[in-house]
């Protein structure tokens, strides 16, 4: 089970296990994690820990949230990582003994990072006007590559374009973790699992939608031919064999 190591100057002050799917933090008593500090806004940040997976947004906080030296919004935590908040530091630890995912199974990058927008990198392609769909690769032998993780699951997800400009064009879900949206509006993820495909709502005021619903908080399994509306684009999820 992942967990969270909470220091200030060196000095360990307290050990948090993600047992539970959100974690908050911040100065205010009502907060899983509270550090009473006036440089930690009342309410500073929240884990997110889905499918074994952790989530880390900022919630707007006065003095901001950094990770590894870096201010962020929104990051996918990966084994190590040390979340600063003024003068106290958070390391991120996965349990390598817990079954299932392990944290070099995670993606190599933020799948949050903000989208290349003018231009399509390697690893992304565009699908729906200022929408994007990024397949975050991983480091070279790194146990999430689609050649590691195939022998998980005996179909292999596909994502096919139903509305907007780009009709058609398909992106195959070959990685751990798939990124979709467009920014500021509304993001998701699609994990692959040995259990199958989740989706899970990220970013944006508004849910994304799976056959007409609405998604909530929770990881959403796919199911073959599930039709999938994010950001306006409309796309049917389906297996190949």
């Amino acid at each position: 089970m992942p967990k969270l190591i909470l220091s200030m100057d060196g000095l360990v002050l307290k050990e948090i296990v993600l047992t539970r799917e959100r974690t908050s933090i911040g100065r205010k008593p009502i907060n899983d994690i509270q550090i009473d500090n006036l440089s930690i806004s009342g309410q500073h940040a929240v884990i997110t820990h889905i499918l074994g997976d952790a989530f880390l947004e900022d919630l707007n906080s006065t003095n901001g949230t950094y990770v590894n030296g870096q201010p962020v919004k929104k990051y996918v935590l990966r084994n190590n990582d040390v979340i600063e908040l003024g003068k106290y530091r958070i390391k991120y630890l996965v349990d390598a003994s817990t079954p299932g995912v392990s944290a070099t199974e995670m993606v190599d990058t933020a799948a949050l990072k903000p989208f290349e927008i003018g231009t399509v990198n390697a690893g992304e392609t565009r699908l729906a006007g200022t929408s994007t769909l990024r397949t975050d690769s991983s480091q070279p032998g790194h146990p999430a590559s689609a050649t590691s993780i195939g022998h998980l699951l005996e179909h292999l997800g596909v994502i096919q374009v139903l509305s907007g400009v780009n009709v058609g064009q398909e992106l195959e879900l070959s990685k751990a973790v798939t990124t979709l949206g467009k920014p500021g509006l509304q993001v998701a993820v699609i994990t692959r699992r040995e259990q199958g495909y989740f989706i899970t709502h990220v970013e944006g005021k508004v849910y994304p939608l799976v056959n007409g619903e609405q998604l909530d908080a929770q990881a959403c399994r796919l199911n073959d031919h599930d039709i999938i509306e994010i950001a306006g684009v409309k796309m049917e999820f389906f297996l190949r064999s």
